[in-house]
């Protein structure tokens, strides 16, 4: 754990400092974007100068930006002229809510395809794999246009934009939902189908164990490992699809925030975005560590 723990402080690390050093390279002068389209004096220029420390080597401003991070400080916001944090935490509930039903829908879509379709006739899991491999190739922008197309504006049953009720989360989460049942549907069935040809499941079928029983008590357990490595994975795969997600269906959130700080080139939002997705992915990988020890006691030796 405490090697694990290293390895995550590096990544915060590596993220923060490619933040940095995005910060940098972006293109346009970071005292132009503050002026915006206000008036632009000499005057002003220098005093936007010293007030945010842009006359000082940029070491030393790395050094600083470092400094304020590891005391919790993510800066302020180029456009809003606000703490960044403060920004972050009024957008950050909606896209929790967003990722987590995307991440049940996938994984109980998975889930249940994969227990139906395991062992089964050679159409049904051909069937099964077909499904798996378009949800898997088509982007999840354009699964949400189609669900748009089909359910809201022309069948009406789910709202076109907003994120007012548990409607309309529906299609967002579809959305993002569907490729990641794709890929952990595969896995799955191909964990359980191997899992079905050890020798402890003949043991179990010769005591009187029924099939569906098998599955369920055993085969299922083994078959969860290659799922939970995979949800490091999806986990990068939310984050990132739900900024294009959040843009499409009108929803507030991280997404649309991350989106507004692209365009406008509010450089400090952009890299606290990068650094809060990292450090979900640290957290998250951490966890499925200790999760493998739980599902297979095994690896604890």
């Amino acid at each position: 754990m405490i090697k694990r723990l290293g390895t995550g402080l590096a990544v915060l690390w590596a993220a923060a400092t490619a933040s940095y050093v995005a910060l940098l390279l972006a293109p346009g002068d970071t005292v132009d974007i503050l002026v915006g389209d206000g008036p632009d004096t000499p005057e002003i220029r220098t005093r936007i100068v010293a007030e945010w420390g842009l006359d000082r080597p940029e070491i030393v401003q790395y050094l600083d930006y470092l400094w304020r991070l590891l005391h919790g400080d993510l800066g302020r916001s180029y456009q809003l002229q606000r703490g960044v944090g403060e920004v972050l935490a009024t957008q950050i509930g909606p896209t929790v809510q967003l990722t987590l039903a995307a991440a049940g829908t996938g994984v109980a879509l998975a889930g249940v395809i994969a227990v139906v379709t395991a062992g089964r006739g050679r159409w049904s899991r051909a069937a099964a794999s077909a499904a798996e491999l378009v949800s898997v190739s088509v982007p999840p922008f354009l699964i949400g246009i189609v669900l748009l197309s089909v359910f809201s504006f022309t069948l009406g049953w789910f709202p076109v934009s907003g994120a007012q009720g548990p409607q309309a989360l529906v299609l967002p989460a579809l959305a993002l939902g569907l490729p990641i049942a794709g890929v952990l549907g595969q896995v799955l069935r191909g964990g359980l189908e191997r899992a079905l040809e050890q020798p402890f499941a003949v043991t179990a079928r010769a005591r009187g164990l029924t099939e569906r029983a098998l599955v369920a008590r055993h085969a299922l357990r083994h078959a969860l490992i290659p799922v939970v490595t995979l949800a490091g994975w999806f986990t990068g795969t939310l984050l990132g699809g739900a900024v294009i997600t959040e843009v499409l269906f009108g929803r507030p959130g991280l997404g649309q925030v991350a989106m507004q700080a692209v365009t406008g080139r509010d450089m400090p939002v952009v890299m606290a975005v990068v650094l809060l997705a990292a450090v979900v992915y640290v957290t998250i990988s951490t966890l499925l560590d200790l999760a493998y020890r739980v599902i297979d006691p095994r690896i604890r030796g």
